[in-house]
């Protein structure tokens, strides 16, 4: 399995960006697919997942300004980030795996990370 992040980027408060997340290698029909995050200093937590079946779990930080998305004929899952706060500076992650899950440690496949600052 294979994810890419990209979109990444820095930007003022109160802006918007989409990150992409681009997956291959994986064939199996039952996933889940998610965000993280890890800011410097601090433990890499889950900010969005999305279920095979479409359901979406997100952190109480970011709803209502977060949307996860998957495009399943281009094999990508998008983050859309709105009004963004200085509070979401950190790198973020894609993560895959086979079962529903929220933790970092349930998830088996990484990307290496887009970073996100925000002033």
């Amino acid at each position: 399995v294979q994810l890419v992040e990209s979109g990444g980027g820095s930007l003022s408060a109160e802006g918007s960006l989409r990150l992409s997340c681009a997956a291959s290698g994986y064939t199996g029909s039952t996933y889940c697919l998610g965000w993280f995050r890890q800011a410097p200093g601090k433990e890499r937590e889950g900010v969005a997942t999305i279920d095979s079946d479409g359901s979406t779990n997100y952190a109480d930080s970011v709803k209502g300004r977060f949307t996860i998305s998957r495009d399943n004929a281009k094999n990508t899952l998008y983050l859309q980030l709105n009004s963004l706060k200085p509070e979401d500076t950190a790198m973020y992650y894609c993560a895959k795996e086979r079962f529903p899950g929220w933790l970092a440690a349930e998830f088996g496949y990484w990307g290496l990370g887009t970073q996100v600052t925000v002033s």
